[in-house]
């Protein structure tokens, strides 16, 4: 299977590496002279000058460059087209229509092809054409208004939701539209966008809001409403995260800290002043994060500590996942009769170009000739 990757920055790229680490071939196209904008992001790789987060997300696919405003370069695209199973863009709702690169244009060259946008805010609506962020689409979702405490502002999420669910839904979106391919025997257009990938994290928030019980911040049962599932400072600094729902889980936590007085207060209020929640914050207090592991060791009480990424990134649970590599986090789906190999790194700007275009027919002299006229 092969992708022509129009995107850049974040979304876009995680979507198609999605795809490449499954074995598809992804051709990156960028503009000659830049390139994505990831690739000069620090921290920067010393050993290409590339930053690591390009690095992470563009591995394993190939680099063509190509000026999509000249006639040569919308040539060179549409040629490829037609040896082409899926094409990603991220760009605002218009903008391949007005390169003359749209939808009806190449699925005239390639009827098969499957031609996926992810754009901010859909192809409809009041805010097609707006330009956002990461938080805009949170923040209009519903999603930073439930972050936070509950008797404090809202709070921005720590990693972009928006922008990696809207990627993951891209991603299923193309697949799912392969599938179908291969019933119909022709391709179709993929619409997904990073609001829309915003509000699909709020399914239960949605259920409750439409059962007339519309959720509060830091209120839940799930967002630090009660004491059963909650987060708790250690003495020394540390944190811990109790998150024991079900009714063993938390008995099980309480014959463990010696508090079985405690047992009838689950779902007691998590706020200052009812006592089951002080008294929980007190215990807490008295002992170190590590103190609280041993103790808690072996027990299904689901108490662990709050890592930082570098602890995660070190600890036994997620090295037994193995899915760190040079290149960046590994896919964490498995397939027994496909093992995920070992990807390549990300491609240099414009690295692959002459490879690409010699398929098309291009010879070492043309690709110089479009070399200088700045037209790959």
């Amino acid at each position: 299977m092969r992708v022509l990757d129009l995107s850049r920055l974040l979304p876009g790229p995680y979507c198609s590496r999605i795809l490449a680490d499954y074995g598809f071939e992804v051709i990156k196209v960028e503009p000659p002279g830049g390139g994505d904008w990831s690739r000069y992001v620090p921290p920067l790789d010393p050993e290409n000058g590339q930053g690591f987060l390009f690095n992470a997300l563009n591995r394993g696919k190939k680099s063509l460059t190509a000026n999509l405003k000249t006639d040569e370069g919308r040539v060179i695209l549409l040629r490829l087209v037609e040896t082409t199973d899926v094409i990603l863009d991220t760009f605002r709702p218009g903008v391949m229509e007005r390169l003359e690169l749209g939808y009806d244009t190449l699925s005239q060259a390639n009827p098969r092809l499957i031609y996926c946008t992810l754009s901010g805010y859909g192809q409809r609506g009041p805010y097609r054409e707006r330009a956002g962020h990461d938080l805009n689409y949170q923040a209009l979702a519903g999603l930073v208004d439930l972050t936070g405490p509950r008797n404090g502002p809202p709070a921005m999420p720590g990693v972009p939701l928006a922008d990696l669910s809207g990627a993951l839904w891209a991603a299923s979106g193309i697949l799912m539209a392969l599938l179908e391919r291969e019933r119909s025997g022709r391709g179709q257009r993929v619409d997904s966008s990073l609001l829309g990938g915003a509000l699909s994290l709020l399914p239960l928030a949605a259920a409750q809001a439409r059962g007339g019980q519309p959720p509060v911040r830091g209120a839940g049962e799930l967002t630090g409403g009660v004491v059963c599932y909650n987060l708790y400072e250690t003495q020394g600094g540390g944190t811990m995260a109790l998150s024991a729902l079900e009714p063993q889980f938390w008995s099980a936590f309480c014959q463990a800290v010696g508090r079985g007085d405690l047992s009838g207060h689950q779902y007691a209020p998590a706020l200052t002043g009812e006592p089951a929640y002080d008294e929980l914050c007190a215990l807490f207090r008295s002992k170190t994060q590590k103190e609280w592991q041993e103790l808690l060791s072996g027990v299904d009480a689901c108490c662990d500590p709050v890592y930082n990424v570098e602890e995660a990134l070190a600890s036994a649970p997620v090295q037994a996942l193995e899915m760190l590599s040079e290149e960046g986090l590994r896919p964490p789906v498995q397939f027994s009769g496909q093992p995920v190999g070992a990807a390549t790194k990300a491609p240099l700007l414009g690295e692959h170009t002459a490879e690409v275009l010699s398929e098309l027919g291009f010879d070492t002299a043309d690709v110089e000739a479009l070399r200088e006229q700045g037209i790959v």
